[in-house]
């Protein structure tokens, strides 16, 4: 394609990013949705058209932001295109023996010329904190129950575990080969955004596409242990300050770490993935939130539940997003403050459980 009639290619004025009312996407599978196999026919004309792509997804990248660039990637490259994998921050060390990960490039602005960026799980461009993706046509591809309509082309899907399962579809609907590499970026994906196939969204569709990508090659002993058995000493460490401070009242469980305990740990950001789920293990638990104190004195909220409370609607009032059983969000400092401002948070929808069952 000729870059200098990008624009006129696509048409990106035309289909402008949507306003706030048009951002409300129904819950998959009500009468309102659009059809996937429309979304992704349109999304596949845009790869059939384009030469150059740009592929990122939302900062701090776990297993489903990872493997579904790597596997988009890899898409990309059957389809004869040229892609450049981009995120703000680096990939977690258990997400760096995926194929292709070394290709993965680390900035904090993006320049062209590209055909058009591929937005994977971002509820909008301020989370990738990247700078320049305005410029470019922008596809965005969700399944977070935050997720909205942002760009210029959106396929939001509420009913899947992850977005690489969504990057499945595509390849599939193009005809193209899930290779073994392809196929162990996907199923890390499904692995890691399941927390193990633990999750809420974890259903019959998750394993039977599990079982597909294990028959493309994907070997889930080695993904496994890569994913859950590969933990550096910093973390263990940083754990055990954590569980230090671990509180719980009723069904509501809390844990932190200050900028201390990190620099006493060694440990850096990507060392506190995971460590809500051990206050969310709490017998008698249904939410649970993590905190850790930044460098800059912010403070990042990590929130889970069991099903019961939906921590999607409340880290989007403060401003975050994520999944009704798996979300986070930003907070001001001190520490102190946070923590009681998400607990105030919390408190009442814990609190109507517990009303449930007494009655």
């Amino acid at each position: 394609m000729d870059h200098s009639n990008r624009n006129l290619a696509f048409h990106p004025k035309s289909a402008a990013p949507a306003t706030p009312d048009e951002a409300h996407i129904p819950m998959a599978g009500s009468a309102a949705d659009p059809e996937p196999a429309i979304r992704i026919e349109e999304i596949l004309e845009v790869l059939r058209r384009g030469e150059r792509f740009l592929v990122c997804s939302h900062t701090r990248p776990d297993g489903d932001a990872v493997g579904s660039m790597l596997a988009m990637g890899l898409f990309l490259k059957q389809l004869g295109k040229q892609a450049d994998l981009v995120t703000a921050d680096r990939v977690p060390k258990i997400h760096r023996a995926l194929p292709g990960a070394d290709g993965i490039r680390t900035a904090q602005r993006v320049d062209g010329p590209y055909d058009a960026v591929i937005l994977l799980e971002c509820d909008g461009l301020e989370r990738t904190r990247l700078s320049g993706l305005e410029q470019f046509f922008q596809v965005n591809i969700d399944h977070h129950a935050t997720a909205c309509a942002y760009a210029n082309l959106n396929w939001i899907d509420r009913s899947v575990a992850s977005v690489g399962e969504m990057v499945y579809r595509l390849v599939k609907a193009a005809g193209a080969q899930v290779t073994p590499e392809m196929a162990t970026c996907l199923y890390t994906t499904v692995l890691t955004d399941t927390g193990g196939f633990c999750y809420g969204g974890t259903q019959a569709s998750t394993f039977a596409l599990a079982r597909e990508l294990v028959l493309a090659g994907a070997d889930p002993l080695r993904i496994a242990q890569q994913v859950y058995f590969s933990t550096p000493a910093s973390k263990l460490l940083l754990l055990g300050a954590a569980l230090g401070n671990l509180q719980h009242e009723g069904r509501l469980a809390w844990l932190w770490v200050t900028c201390q305990d990190m620099e006493r740990a060694g440990a850096v950001e990507e060392d506190c993935e995971g460590i809500v789920n051990f206050a969310l293990c709490v017998s008698g638990v249904e939410a649970a939130v993590f905190l850790y104190e930044q460098p800059e004195g912010r403070i990042q909220v990590s929130l889970r539940s069991k099903g019961n409370v939906n921590v999607a609607a409340i880290a989007e009032r403060l401003g975050g997003g994520g999944h009704v059983s798996a979300s986070g969000c930003t907070l001001e400092g001190p520490l102190e403050r946070a923590r009681e401002e998400i607990l105030a948070q919390l408190r009442p929808s814990v609190a109507l459980l517990e009303g449930e069952a007494d009655g």
